[in-house]
This record gives C-alpha cells, sequence and structure tokens, in this order.
C-alpha cells in the first residue's frame, strides 16, 4: 500500500513567509569622565537585546552587571557589545568594576501590554 501526501500550496507558503518578530534595535550607551550616559534604560521583558558601548575616557573599563550575568573589558577608545536577556521584569543593576563609586546604571524591564 503507498500512501500519498499532498500539501496545501497556501499551507506551505504560510511556513515559508511566517514573518519573524523584529530584534529591537542596541541600547546605545558611552562611559566619560567615569560616568554612563543614559546611566538607565527600558527594555520589553521576554526579549533579548544588545548593548553597545562606546568607552570615552583615556583608561580601560570593566562593563558588568552580577543581575545580567556579564562583564567585558573596553579600552579607551574602544566599543563593545553585550547580549542580554530575555529577562522578566524587574530592575537590573550594571557598573564599571574599575570605577564602582562613579559609573554604575540601572536597566529596568517591563511587561508589554
Amino acid at each position: 500500500m503507498r500512501f500519498v501526501s499532498v500539501v496545501s500550496p497556501l499551507w506551505l507558503a504560510a511556513c515559508v513567509f511566517v514573518p519573524h518578530a523584529q530584534a529591537q534595535d542596541p541600547v546605545h550607551l558611552e562611559v566619560r569622565d567615569h560616568h554612563f550616559t543614559p546611566d538607565h534604560f527600558t527594555v520589553p521583558a521576554g526579549q533579548r537585546f544588545l548593548i553597545v558601548l562606546d568607552n570615552h575616557d583615556d583608561t580601560t573599563d570593566e562593563f558588568e552587571s552580577y543581575d545580567l550575568k556579564f562583564e567585558k573589558i573596553v579600552v579607551p577608545g574602544g566599543t563593545i557589545t553585550v547580549h542580554a536577556g530575555p529577562l522578566h521584569p524587574g530592575t537590573y543593576k550594571f557598573f564599571d568594576d574599575y570605577h564602582p563609586d562613579q559609573a554604575t546604571g540601572t536597566v529596568t524591564v517591563t511587561q508589554e501590554p
């Protein structure tokens, strides 16, 4: 006995052309005079996001977050990218480990309506 599978062209088209969710734009930060600008930003819950950090200091900085689970060195004049999330709603801290009393910031994660 032979079975013949017939696939509907509309079903096939739906599988091929399913729109993909677009990732949100990267969050751009800079560190200057051992302070982050901006020092606070908001992202939606449940989505991955990128943070792009430009170091305008004349010293090396270490972009770190225990809450977000990353640490990365950024040399003077350098740029780094950090992948984060997805996260639950809440507030998460980040800092420069070499200047923790000066360079601090927060991420607020909000539940989308």
